[in-house]
């Protein structure tokens, strides 16, 4: 092989390096876009709860009122409500309501609503926000 033939080696391979070279940042590309898919959708949300504690004029907890939350609709508007749900509260005089189904990820808030505690002759009344992912507490005192 002469000096000549060797000169004209790179230029024969230069097509094929030039194509690893675009095949190398297409791959790249590829890996950081999966990865951004995946960082992304892979968010659990995590559990909407209210607890509403009910407890008697004795500041003493209530064991099985019930507790019923409910939107009021303040648009004046003939609609329907949307959220209406009833619970009991148990020993510590506490109901849990689970709102996971109404709160999807990406929505700007979950609700305000009315809340309406009762047992035999004994009524009480509150409001409670219901912020997203999150634990919501609220107390309601019941009395005759």
């Amino acid at each position: 092989m002469d000096k000549q033939d060797v000169a004209f080696i790179p230029l024969l391979l230069k097509p094929f390096i030039y194509q690893t070279k675009l095949n190398m940042k297409l791959i790249l590309f590829s890996f950081v876009v999966i990865g951004l898919i995946g960082l992304t959708s892979c968010r659990k949300k995590k559990d909407t709860i209210a607890n509403i504690y009910v407890l008697d004029e004795n500041n003493v907890p209530v064991d099985a009122a019930m507790v019923v939350l409910y939107g009021t609709n303040t648009a004046g508007t003939p609609q329907q409500v949307a959220v209406f749900d009833t619970a009991y509260t148990n020993t510590a005089g506490m109901a849990t309501f689970n709102f996971n189904e109404i709160y999807q990820l990406g929505q700007a808030g979950v609700a305000v609503l009315d809340i309406k505690a009762q047992k035999l002759n004994k009524v009480g009344q509150g409001i409670i926000k219901i912020e997203a992912e999150k634990v919501n507490e609220e107390t309601v005192n019941i009395q005759p």
